[in-house]
Order: C-alpha cells, then structure tokens, then sequence
C-alpha cells in the first residue's frame, strides 16, 4: 500500500477509517483558522493540510490535541473517514471520504495506483533535470532495527523545474545552490521522496531527519521559512460515483513567500478543481504547471 513523506506516516495512503470525537469543544481547534477546502461533494471532501498538522492520533505524538480529521470534521459538520496519509511536516492536498464506504472505494483507488500524485520540493544542490529513482526502500515500522526489515520495490520520478545560486557560503562552498523539483511516487513507501531524493543526494530543505542542519536552519531564520518544504500540489483519481476528479494547489504561506524570494511563482500550479466526465487520454496533471 502507497505511503509518502514524514515522521510517524507516509506519503499517500492508508485503508483506516476513523473517527473521534473527542476534542470536539477545543478551545484551542476553536481558536483555529478555517481550513483551505478545495473541493466538497456529498462523498469526499479534499483540504489542503497545514504543514505541522497531524492528520489524526498518532502514539508517537500523544501530548498533541489538535488533529487535521477534528479540526475538518468540526468545520464541515461531518463526520471524515481518511483515505491517505501526509507527514506531519508535509503540507497540500488530501482526500476524506464522508462516508466508511466512499473512503473505501476512495483507498482501495491508491492501493490499485489509480491515483497520480504531484509534490513540489526544494532540495539542496542542482538536482537531474529528468530522472527515475528506483531504490528499494526498508520498511520502516519501529518495532524492528530497520536492517531486519524486508526491502520494497520503491520509484519516484523527479524533474528539475528551476535551480537558483545563492552567493552565500552556508556549507564549505562559497556559493550555495537550491533545486526546486517535481515529484511523482510511482509506489508508495514511509517517506519515499524524502528517502529517496537524499539517497540520490539531493536532501529536502527543512527534512530534519534526513537533510542537514545548517541548511534547515539557514531557510528557517535568514529565509523565514521554518518547514519541510514538501508540498502535495496536485492528485489525479477516480471518482467514486464515476468520472474523474482532478485536483491542483500551489503551496501557501512561508513556502509561496520563498517562491517569490527565488522568482519560482511561475512554476507553481494554478488553483483547480475539476470533476470530468471520463479519465482524459493524457492525465491533466501532467501539464498543471508546463
């Protein structure tokens, strides 16, 4: 089954349909800024997840009160079942089904790879302009040293969308240069464009666990951008009543604020949320932003 990028989850995918009701009268949630709906219908509903927002419960985060599912479930007056999973760091488009058996049908589509997924990220370093990253990739669980765990077929197509040089020694060089990358998960393992874009040795900015520091903290206090600058920015999938969805979103905040800084803006996708009558014979996706 497909995962995607950071700590406790993986990119794209999980099967649990779960609720909670508790925290439903947060004070905290309350206080909350709406969250970013894209697109809603009487099935699923697709938000744009915060960067630093769990998506739900998680033992490796207990002392946290504040969930994506809640915080959804509170804004639109409904119950959500999760369809997929985001990193907690990992910002962009997510899918909930409003029903146990529209995010079925809605999961069993990720688990088929029926669903073409975009991220966005910033990397160190000038990445290839066109490459194919097929690197098996351990199971990451916890309950075992990941050296037991059984390897999995994992690929990811990158493409390098712009590249910038900063005349700053940050590192050992005198200049610093930064990537800004497109990525396709082909499958989906715990944190694959993480793992694999820093196997490659071209690290995410902002990716404490498998970038470098001094470049983290670079971005986070001379740049004030303090995130993972992974964002899911546009999914292509089957509808459950039939018909295709296709959906895009540039990130916002600290991350759109960078792009202008870089002179990125053009690189990022335009706003869209369209239901199609039948899958298109070349994905929509593909050209969101070309």
């Amino acid at each position: 089954m497909p995962s995607s990028p950071d700590a406790p989850n993986t990119d794209v995918l999980s099967a649990d349909l779960v609720t909670d009701e508790s925290d439903a009268d947060d004070p905290a949630i309350d206080a909350a800024p709406p969250l970013d709906i894209l697109y809603q219908d009487d099935v699923l509903v697709v938000v744009l997840k915060p960067s630093g927002l769990l998506v739900h419960r998680s033992p490796i985060d207990r002392h946290e009160t504040e969930f994506l599912l809640q915080r959804l479930r509170d804004q639109i007056g409904k119950h959500v079942f999760p369809v997929h999973r985001l990193d907690r760091p990992t910002s962009g488009l997510m899918v909930f089904g409003l029903s146990p058996d529209a995010a079925r049908s809605l999961s069993a589509a990720f688990e088929r790879q029926e669903v073409h997924k975009r991220y966005m990220a910033v990397v160190r370093g000038v990445a290839p302009e066109a490459e194919r990253l097929d690197y098996g990739l351990r199971k990451e669980d916890g309950r075992l040293p990941k050296a037991q765990m059984p390897e999995q077929d994992a690929v990811t197509d990158i493409r390098r969308l712009a590249q910038v040089e900063l005349p700053i020694a940050i590192d050992r060089y005198p200049q610093s240069r930064f990537s800004l990358v497109e990525a396709r998960p082909l499958t989906g393992r715990r944190h694959q464009i993480r793992r694999h874009l820093s196997r490659r040795g071209y690290p995410i900015i902002g990716d404490a666990k498998h970038g470098k520091g001094i470049y983290n903290r670079y971005f986070g206090t001379t740049l004030e951008c303090p995130r993972l600058l992974l964002a899911a920015v546009g999914l292509e999938f089957p509808h459950p009543n039939g018909g295709w969805l296709i959906l895009s979103c540039p990130p916002a905040g600290a991350y759109e604020a960078l792009m202008d800084r870089f002179g990125w803006l053009g690189h990022l996708p335009e706003r869209r949320a369209e239901r199609l009558s039948e899958r298109p014979a070349m994905s929509d996706v593909d050209s969101l932003s070309d």
